[in-house]
Parts: structure tokens; sequence; C-alpha cells
């Protein structure tokens, strides 16, 4: 099966994510851009490169102009600007001008990073997002934030700007490593927290075909999942107002990932800042113990934390103060009301997070619980 989401904003159709399980019909998506007459520059990591790079550019190479492929290592430490200027100088060597294309190949560092460089090469040329993470499928790929980090602070250098289509193959999750997948999950999981209960519970009745990685399942998770992240960034194309509850779980989860330098994965810390948002929302009455507890015990089905050691919750409190969030001296603290209903709250206290980290904080005095 085939499906196909529209992104609109200010009612107008601005892109397409393309749901598929090959590549096959990324040529004919991409004619209708003019891609004859067009040189395409692939970007990718050194990890994708192996897997995908020749598959896409055999798809596309006769059918366009010209095509070039440039690859970087992969990992966060290469989201930086230094990654940014070495695609620039590759792209100006080539002779690239506005009119031509750029393609994302990989996973969040490649989108975010591709996307940066579409956005400012020569005041903006046209890109295509081809995520093969489930993290960039599901989250980073879509609605149009780009950017790179700039020394500790993630995502400080950025942009928003809007790819031409997003073609999702989704075979490419089966060659993802299982910590690499289930990363992923974080994200699906916050999805459904945040905006729909009954997409919520279609991830846990899923379970067993979501762990057999079968694609059928796959194309219709994560078409569900952007569906809901599509619903929130059409409302708040730039994040002025409710796009802000896509961050549940990210203000302690990205100062988790930033005090272990970056050797936790993304999902991984979104889920363990979820856990740690569910428990205050559960304190000030949002939801019921038991739901709290049922929040938190799902991730583990999926492969990820709820606890960790060798962190300082003071610590984590104090890195939480550089996250993009706080807007003046108030942090937009995204709280869920119930499954499928997330609020943004600017009253949460330094007690309170720090309640929330000591929750998902295990210490030497558990284990002998």
């Amino acid at each position: 099966m085939s499906m196909r989401l529209t992104i609109n904003m200010n009612s107008k159709p601005i892109y397409d994510i393309v749901y598929e399980q090959d590549f096959k019909s990324l040529a004919g998506e991409l004619e209708q851009f003019g891609i004859g007459e067009k040189k395409l520059c692939i970007v990718t990591d050194s990890r994708v490169k192996g897997f995908y790079a020749d598959e896409v550019r055999g798809a596309l190479a006769d059918h366009c102009k010209e095509i070039f492929v440039f690859d970087f290592p992969d990992g966060e430490q290469s989201k930086n600007l230094d990654t940014v200027r070495n695609i620039y100088e590759f792209l100006i060597q080539n002779r690239f001008g506005r009119k031509d294309m750029l393609i994302a190949l990989g996973g969040g560092v490649v989108g975010d990073t591709t996307g940066f460089v579409a956005a400012t090469y020569l005041r903006g040329i046209d890109f295509i997002q081809i995520p093969t993470s489930l993290l960039a499928q599901v989250d980073s790929s879509i609605g149009g934030k780009t950017g790179v980090d700039f020394d500790q602070y993630k995502n400080m250098v950025g942009a928003f700007y809007m790819p031409k289509l997003v073609y999702m193959n989704v075979a490419t999750l089966r060659t993802l490593d299982d910590r690499q997948y289930y990363s992923g999950m974080g994200e699906v999981l916050k999805h459904g927290l945040i905006k729909s209960a009954a997409f919520y519970e279609w991830t846990l009745e899923h379970m067993y075909e979501i762990h057999d990685r079968n694609l059928d399942t796959l194309e219709d998770m994560v078409y569900k999942s952007c569906t809901c992240k599509k619903i929130v960034v059409e409302k708040d194309p730039t994040e002025k107002g409710e796009r802000a509850i896509l961050n549940f779980g990210h203000t302690i989860g990205h100062a988790i990932e930033k005090a272990k330098h970056f050797e936790l994965m993304h999902g991984e810390c979104v889920a363990l800042g979820c856990v740690a948002a569910a428990y205050i929302s559960w304190k000030r009455d949002l939801l019921s113990k038991d739901e709290y507890y049922e929040i938190r015990d799902m991730f583990v089905p999926f492969n990820l934390p709820i606890s960790i050691e060798d962190i300082n919750p003071e610590e984590i409190y104090e890195l939480t103060g550089s996250d993009k969030k706080v807007e003046g001296d108030k942090l937009k603290f995204i709280l869920l009301k119930k499954v499928g209903k997330a609020m943004i709250d600017t009253t949460v206290t330094k007690d309170e997070m720090i309640a929330g980290i000591n929750e998902i904080y295990f210490t030497d005095e558990d284990w002998d619980e």
C-alpha cells in the first residue's frame, strides 16, 4: 500500500509526505520539480552512504542533469557549523546554483544539517528529505525545523525552512540496529501521549508487529505518528504557541543528553524526560497515580529506559536553563492533562523539576530496596 500526507500552511499545501516500501517511486515524485534540468546533491553520512546512497543515486541518475554524493562522519558530533562549511565548499566547487536541489538522505543529523544548508546557501535552495531512521521519519523530517548544534548547545543555530517533499521508504528501518530503532519509539509514544489516545493505544496493541518490523505495520505507524505532528505544526508552523507541546519530555531529556555527553540516544532521553514530566503531572493531580505508572511502564516493552544512573539532579536542572524553550525567566514546560492531551505550563518550580528528575534517578540505595 502507498499513502500520502499533505502539509498545509495557512490553508495552502506546502509539501507532501509520501510513504513507500522501496525507492521505485522516487524519480516519479521528483519529476514534478523539473529535475531533468537540475543538479542534485545527495547529502548523507558515512554509515547511511554504505546502505542507500548508490541505490538512490541509481534511481535518479537517468532523470537529472547531474548527481553528486557528499558524506560526512555519522553521529551528533558532525552536526555543527564545520560540516555546514564543508557542504558549502562542495556545492561551490561543483557550481550548484539556486535552481539545483539537495537531497537529505539519512537520520535527523543529516536532515537537520542539510536543511540548514539549503535554507542558507545562495539565500535558499530546494531540498527534499529522505529520512532513513525511525526518529527522523516520525519527527525531525516533519515541520521544517533545520539547524545544527553550537558548542554544547543543541540545535542553537537554525532556521524554519520547508522541504519540497519528504519521501519515506519504511524498509530502511530494517537496517537500523535495535537501539537506533527503539530510540525512535520514544517520539512515537510521545506523539500519542500529547495528541492521540487512540494512536497511543494502537501502538501498544501492535507491539509485536512493531518488534518484528512488519513493513505494513511500520508504514501505518509512521503515517499515524506523522499525522499527530502534522496537526500541531499546521496550527503553529514557527512555534509561537501550541507547537511547543511537541517538546513534551524534551526539557529534561535534552538536559540529560548534554550531561551524558550524548552517550544516550535522543529517544532514550525523551523517554526519561516523558517519565519525569508525567510524574510532575501526577503530583499536580492532572494524572491519576494509575495513569502515571501505566505511562511510565509502557516505555519498557519498547526497550526504552525509565531510570538512569550516574547523574546529578542539580546539574540536570541547571542545564534546563540553557534550553531554547526558556522565554525571559520562564521555562515552557509541557505537562499531561491525560493521555492524548498536553498543556503548556510556565509555573513548574525548581522543586517540582528536581522531584521529577529524582523519580528517574536510580541510586545505589535503590539496589538495596
